[in-house]
């Protein structure tokens, strides 16, 4: 426990710089998400899947065990939806925010200072297959669309073409030029921090209000999450480092992406929003205890 404690500590600091800085300072949140998304993590994602070790296996293993978790995710959710008789748009909201964890945000630094370069590497393949899950399945989910329109948004998104760009350098084995892969190298390194300081920037701007539905999704998202992609894991043959991150990534609290595809798409905001600060406020408790009953 005491090599976990400064993986969470260390987090929760720049978190709380965020925090800060929301409170004091005129910063633009949107305008630094943008920059995360369209430029940071995208050049982290490109970087990494060019300097990776990971094995076939393992990536198969990763995303094999985050679909069929977030599939067992998608029945009990829906299923608790109509036990408790919510509407439709809250059904649709409580779905979302039980569905999809903060592998970015939160999930990159915490694997980060947990295990080290393996571990991002790791979590790194489950951030971009539970993005391309939800910007491909959300809108149709949310919106009552068919899943091609969420296609058509995936592709717009730089992160699956920053992944087909690390890959085909990877396997061409591609040398850049005048040091252009250091200075992506530098502008992933700068992701992970940025990602903290938005969330606390985040935090620091929304309403906290607990009702039963906030409490009963962040439930889902961090307790019962993690023990079905435990029980997931070992039935595919996980292990070591492997089942660590995809327990560790599916304890996170609710993606902030969420509140933003819930407002464009349909479904309930404010309830997702204190959903999310919430989650993320209980997460520091739970995550401790994720970290140590995985290793």
């Amino acid at each position: 426990m005491t090599v976990l404690l400064p993986a969470v500590v260390s987090v929760g600091l720049i978190i709380l710089i965020g925090f800060i800085a929301g409170r004091t300072l005129s910063l633009d949140k949107q305008t630094l998400s943008q920059v995360s998304l369209y430029i940071l993590v995208p050049a982290l994602i490109a970087d990494s899947l060019y300097r990776t070790t990971l094995s076939t296996e393992s990536t198969i293993g990763l995303v094999a065990g985050l679909i069929i978790t977030a599939v067992l995710l998608y029945l009990l959710s829906w299923g608790l939806g109509k036990l408790l008789k919510l509407p439709p748009v809250v059904q649709k909201s409580f779905m979302v925010a039980a569905i999809f964890p903060n592998a970015g945000n939160l999930g990159l630094p915490l694997n980060s200072f947990a295990f080290g370069t393996p571990g991002l590497e790791r979590a790194i393949v489950y951030m971009i297959t539970a993005a391309l899950l939800m910007f491909a399945i959300c809108p149709a989910l949310l919106k009552g669309g068919s899943i091609s329109s969420g296609v058509r948004l995936t592709l717009k998104l730089p992160l699956l073409w920053a992944m087909l760009a690390g890959l085909t350098w990877r396997l061409l084995r591609l040398k850049l030029p005048l040091g252009l892969d250091q200075g992506i190298h530098q502008l992933g390194m700068a992701a992970i921090p940025i990602d903290l300081i938005v969330l606390g920037i985040q935090l620091s701007r929304t309403r906290l209000v607990i009702g039963r539905y906030e409490v009963l999704a962040t439930t889902l998202r961090l307790l019962v999450a993690p023990l079905i992609a435990h029980t997931v894991g070992q039935a595919l043959g996980l292990e070591g480092l492997n089942l660590q991150v995809l327990v560790l990534q599916s304890a996170m609290p609710v993606a902030i992406s969420t509140v933003v595809l819930v407002t464009e798409f349909g479904g309930d905001p404010p309830l997702v929003a204190r959903t999310v600060v919430l989650s993320t406020l209980v997460s520091f408790l739970s995550l401790p205890l994720v970290l140590w009953a995985t290793t």
